[in-house]
């Protein structure tokens, strides 16, 4: 059941996407746009399917990487989990597939969930930092001022405020008070324990091998979509230099913070429409290609999270393959 935050976010991600979507209807010839979309290239749209398909093959081995200094777990498997985590955020509100996979993947590894869920917080800090490091260097290289390059700076400062939120969780046992405290919270031991086992997950961002490799695979999964948006345009008939796909790329993922109705219809096209209309493409042929990378991925995510369901038996009543016989997850 939701809670009431919850509800209120959903609530909101409702209106905010009919919002978008009345704007974009306002703001674009969509009959032309329709009709741009239906003579788009089949070559280029077929080629967009293989970086899409990299994009998330990296983020999973990303989210591996993540997770090997608390288990070991097949990659085959974190990719699965990270395809349900796809599916459910393109049929759930508020982002509940970060949740879902963390759910899942404790539940069937016999992995803390409090713990897999740092590793996720972690997960996205680093995903974070490379999407504003390309917005950044797209906004400079481009020249771009106004609200775009604003947007960009208030990014940059989010990141410094997550870096330095993480720095304090990974050593908070080791700042002044930190006994005081710890001897306070031994009194709600409810609270304390799960509070440990999130702590455990959010450490390791204190290895500097494991995160050096994250945000390699990040910026391999960046490259991957990146080179999605640049094939999108082309089959549409927008040339685009890869500086400004970046530009695109980075620009649609910060949007997503806004809450929005599930798979983020609506603010994905006007974002992607607006940063196009500012390097200068058709907004008709900007929102053909918005549409069709993002019915691109929202296909591609579901039906490999619905591939995932299958394989990984997710489920009531589902057995747990890798949690030994008398043992539970945490």
């Amino acid at each position: 059941m939701l809670s009431r935050r919850s509800i209120v976010r959903t609530i909101l991600g409702l209106i905010i996407s009919a919002a978008a979507i009345w704007i974009l209807v306002n703001s674009v010839n969509v009959p032309r746009a329709l009709d741009v979309l239906y003579r788009a290239e089949p070559g280029w749209i077929a080629l967009m399917l293989g970086p899409v398909f990299l994009d998330v093959a990296a983020r999973a081995a990303r989210w591996q990487t993540l997770l090997q200094p608390i288990k070991g777990i097949a990659y085959r498997r974190v990719l699965g989990y990270t395809y349900l985590g796809y599916l459910a955020n393109n049929i759930l509100p508020a982002r509940l597939g970060e949740l879902v996979r963390s759910h899942a993947l404790g539940e069937r590894e016999g992995v803390s969930r409090p713990t897999v869920l740092g590793t996720v917080v972690v997960e996205r800090i680093v995903d974070t930092v490379i999407v504003v490091a390309l917005a950044a260097s797209a906004v400079l290289l481009l020249g771009i001022s106004g609200v775009l390059s604003a947007a960009v700076a208030l990014g940059a400062g989010f990141v410094g405020v997550l870096i330095v939120g993480l720095a304090v969780a990974t050593v908070s046992d080791r700042l002044p008070g930190a006994r005081r405290i710890g001897r306070i919270a031994a009194s709600y031991p409810r609270v304390l324990e799960p509070a440990r086992r999130l702590r455990e997950g959010l450490s390791v961002a204190s290895r500097p091998a494991t995160v050096g490799r994250a945000l390699a695979l990040s910026a391999l999964a960046w490259t991957a979509s990146i080179a999605t948006f640049v094939a999108g345009g082309q089959a549409v008939g927008i040339e685009m230099s890869p500086i400004q796909a970046a530009l695109l790329a980075s620009g649609v993922a910060l949007a997503t913070i806004v809450p929005s109705a599930p798979g983020y219809v609506g603010t994905f096209e006007l974002t992607a429409v607006n940063i196009a209309r500012t390097v200068g493409a058709d907004p008709d042929a900007a929102f053909a290609m918005a549409l069709l990378v993002h019915a691109m991925i929202l296909a591609v995510t579901s039906v490999g999270g619905l591939i995932a369901v299958l394989r990984l038996g997710v489920g009531p009543g589902a057995g747990r393959p890798g949690v030994r016989p008398g043992q539970q997850p945490r």
